[in-house]
């Protein structure tokens, strides 16, 4: 894996900028309905933050870059929603993923304006809120006043945890071996969201897709 990671590293450190941009389609890829469900943007999120101490990339441009896609995401499917109206829900693709929706609006019924923030914490419902959220009638003013702040908040818990896990593994293994921290965070980012990925398919396997009732539109 290290023999992988090695390119990976030094290619970013070349051309960062596809790193950015990277992070951006991820943060912004993962607030598109049924696409967000499928691309592991917090993953890449995460796993690129690894190589924010050794100055491959700069923080300030890791955090922009996933706060701007996040932005965009959210903004562009709530919008979606609110000038489709209801409508939206019952067309493709969404009208594929029927169980999804529901539960995207049972957020709603037991949170609120809420919901918006929680959701965008919750893979993979956070790709079907934004624009679950402006098909219920809510309005701009009210996202924006969730959406924003959870964007904020959720970009600093993807990128600054490898940071400071990075940094705490630099002066652990000494400047000798400072490849070992990246890479020991990005094969436990990769892992991690693998064995997740894993779990969430077998309750999901036990539960069965059913049991959910439309939620009511909001006031």
């Amino acid at each position: 894996m290290a023999s992988f990671l090695d390119p990976l590293i030094a290619f970013v450190s070349a051309h960062p900028w596809l790193a950015y941009l990277t992070l951006f389609l991820a943060a912004l890829l993962e607030a598109v309905p049924v696409v967000g469900s499928l691309v592991p943007g917090s993953t890449i999120i995460l796993a690129l933050s690894a190589l924010v101490p050794g100055g491959e990339l700069k923080l300030w441009a890791v955090l922009a870059a996933a706060i701007a896609g996040a932005a965009l995401g959210d903004g562009t499917a709530f919008w979606v929603g609110h000038r489709s109206q209801r409508e939206i829900l019952s067309v493709w693709p969404l009208k594929n993923y029927p169980a999804m929706v529901a539960r995207s609006e049972a957020f709603f019924q037991s949170r609120g304006a809420l919901a918006v923030f929680f959701a965008r914490f919750v893979p993979p419902i956070r790709a079907f809120v934004p624009v679950t959220a402006g098909a219920l009638g809510m309005p701009p003013l009210r996202f924006y006043g969730v959406n924003v702040p959870a964007i904020l908040v959720w970009a600093m818990a993807h990128v600054l945890p490898g940071v400071f896990a990075v940094s705490t593994l630099h002066e652990y293994f000494g400047p000798h071996h400072h490849g070992t921290a990246k890479h020991l965070w990005m094969l436990a980012v990769l892992g991690g969201a693998l064995v997740a990925a894993l779990a969430i398919w077998i309750i999901r396997r036990r539960q069965g897709d059913g049991g959910i009732e439309p939620a009511r539109p909001l006031k």
